[in-house]
């Protein structure tokens, strides 16, 4: 299936009566392994072909789909069977095609992925284990050492004249590691991924995850306090998630957005921008046209703090009467395109915002370095308010004291990044969302 293949679709839906229409194409070619006791646990291999056609046809939408190329003919019937039982809408809009020349081209294939052979993939799979172990003696079991490569290509035409193809890889490594002290466990745990194999160090992974389960040993209750928190990179990323979804034009038209009616307000503190990107090299939400062909860009979302915008897609972005942003985003092809973000991460404003992590620690006189938090899937994307269990670092007078069990964090994610006075310098993507080490003041810490 290719670019031959999806015109050919696409002609077949609107000789049979489609007003408009559009094809996704996607192929993937996929490698998943997890290893346990230096040995493969788990090894799944694929390859995946499956196409979709999204008609319109008297303002309603049709959709069907199939991984058999030789449907195509039923394919195009079935969609638009389909319209004639959904309701019409207004709203329903295919994008445009626009010049070549406004299209950029972010680096997202590496050949060394593309030809990585299987053996090579469970030997770097393997290390990631191995590394943990030889990380700290105290680490004695591994819950899952994991890595996974793949090559797409993805190919979206429409008859407004789209006409778009991209190849991309990705590969990523991750690992839960045990650490065991008499009677006491902790766990630690460690991600990276990229388009680049050459920017995954499943060595680093390891050891990283191993070294946050040993630290927690010997951990502490606290007394509730309200004092400085350092955020881990990972845990600010984490909060940036939750922030993501109120980003969607879909959540804000459906009042469920935390930042619904809030365009050109102060949300944040004026020391941090927001920004979605799928322009940059190697990150895995980066690709040169969203999911309906459209262009994708550098846009800064929340700038000094105030808001400036939401992400889009075409249908909610001719609800708003704007252009889309370029972020339309399916999660195959077996389904429609919603909304949501490229890369999305946070910066600070200015470079006086921005210290090491070693001197974020010294600025601290009582509080906590939260390196896990348990419950984040309960904060509330709709209020904000959060409530969710920390565990980490105490840190008095600049220095690390002990480690720190069984406290609690809460408030509401809007005053939590209101309350950020300094970043980290170590921006780190956890997936397609990043961020650095955030330390925030004036938080509720309840032991």
């Amino acid at each position: 299936m290719n670019t031959e293949f999806a015109l050919k679709l696409m002609e077949i839906a609107l000789s049979k009566g489609a007003d408009k229409a559009e094809v996704y194409v996607k192929t993937s070619k996929s490698l998943g392994i997890e290893v346990k006791e230096q040995k493969i646990d788990t090894l799944e291999s694929s390859i995946t072909m499956g196409y979709c056609i999204r008609v319109i046809k008297d303002n309603r939408l049709g959709f069907s789909y199939s991984t058999n190329p030789d449907e195509m003919n039923t394919v195009a019937e079935n969609a638009i069977e389909a319209s004639k039982y959904s309701e019409p809408d207004d709203y329903l809009e295919l994008p445009s095609a626009l010049q070549p020349s406004a299209i950029s081209q972010p680096l997202i294939f590496d050949n060394d992925i593309a030809s990585l052979s299987e053996s090579d993939a469970i030997n770097r799979t393997l290390l990631i284990e191995s590394s943990a172990f030889n990380g700290d003696n105290r680490i004695k079991k591994i819950r899952k050492a994991s890595g996974s490569f793949s090559t797409n290509n993805t190919y979206i035409v429409n008859s407004y004249g789209i006409n778009a193809h991209y190849q991309s890889t990705g590969c990523s490594a991750q690992l839960m590691a045990i650490a065991e002290e008499g009677s006491e466990s902790q766990l630690g745990w460690d991600y990276q991924g990229s388009r680049f194999l050459k920017d995954v160090s499943f060595e680093e992974v390891g050891r990283t995850a191993a070294r946050r389960a040993a630290q927690l040993l010997g951990a502490r209750k606290i007394n509730s306090i309200k004092g400085f928190v350092l955020l881990d990179n990972s845990v600010s990323t984490e909060f940036l998630g939750i922030l993501s979804s109120a980003l969607s034009s879909e959540s804000v038209q459906k009042k469920k957005s935390m930042l619904a009616g809030k365009k050109g307000d102060v949300v944040i503190s004026d020391r941090l921008n927001i920004i979605d990107s799928g322009l940059l090299d190697g990150k895995l939400g980066s690709k040169p046209v969203d999911d309906e062909g459209v262009p994708t860009s550098h846009k800064i979302l929340i700038g000094k703090g105030i808001l400036n915008g939401y992400l889009y897609n075409t249908y909610t972005a001719k609800k708003d009467g704007i252009a889309s942003t370029g972020n339309a985003v399916r999660g195959g092809f077996t389904g429609l395109p919603t909304v949501g973000p490229t890369n999305l991460y946070s910066e600070p404003t200015s470079a006086e915002y921005t210290k090491r992590f070693e001197n974020l620690v010294k600025d601290i006189n009582r509080g906590i370095y939260v390196i896990e938090t348990m419950g984040m899937h309960t904060a509330n994307p709709i209020s904000g308010e959060f409530s969710v269990g920390a565990s980490g670092l105490w840190i008095e007078n600049g220095e690390i004291k002990h480690p720190v069990k069984e406290a609690v964090i809460s408030g509401n994610i809007l005053d939590l990044f209101k309350k950020v006075v300094m970043v980290g310098d170590d921006l780190r993507f956890y997936g397609n969302i990043g961020a650095s080490s955030l330390l925030i003041e004036e938080i509720d810490i309840s032991g």
